[in-house]
Order: C-alpha cells, then sequence, then structure tokens
C-alpha cells in the first residue's frame, strides 16, 4: 500500500522520454542527412539553424529532466 502511494507521488518521466526521443530521432536524421550530402547544410543560415534545433532540443530534454527528478 505504501508503495502505491509513494508511486502516485513519483512524477511522470514521459515528457523527458518524450524530449529525449525527439534529440535522438534529430540526431538520427541530422547524421543521414550529412552523410548522404556532403555539401550539408547549404549556407552558413542553414548551419545556424541545424544549431538552433540541436539546442533547443537540448534544452528541452534537460528541462525535462530537471522538471520530473525528484
Amino acid at each position: 500500500m505504501l508503495s502505491s502511494l509513494l508511486a502516485v507521488a513519483e512524477p511522470s518521466k514521459v515528457p523527458f522520454y518524450i524530449a529525449g526521443a525527439l534529440l535522438a530521432v534529430w540526431a538520427v536524421v541530422l547524421a543521414g542527412i550529412g552523410l548522404t550530402r556532403p555539401g550539408f547544410p547549404y549556407s552558413e543560415r542553414g548551419g545556424r539553424g541545424v544549431m538552433l534545433v540541436s539546442l533547443l532540443l537540448m534544452a528541452l530534454a534537460i528541462a525535462m529532466a530537471i522538471v520530473t527528478s525528484r
């Protein structure tokens, strides 16, 4: 009984799992594109965009890890 009450009090880890999965999928897609297209990203602006998306996904995963920690 006590263990079930403690389990209810734990914050859900689902947001962290979703953010981590998004980051992992982004990394795999980015690696696939980078390996098949040697000129990727095609401009300085594109490179900054890739870095920005990567940074935002990393920050989201870190934030969800902190929020869902106990």
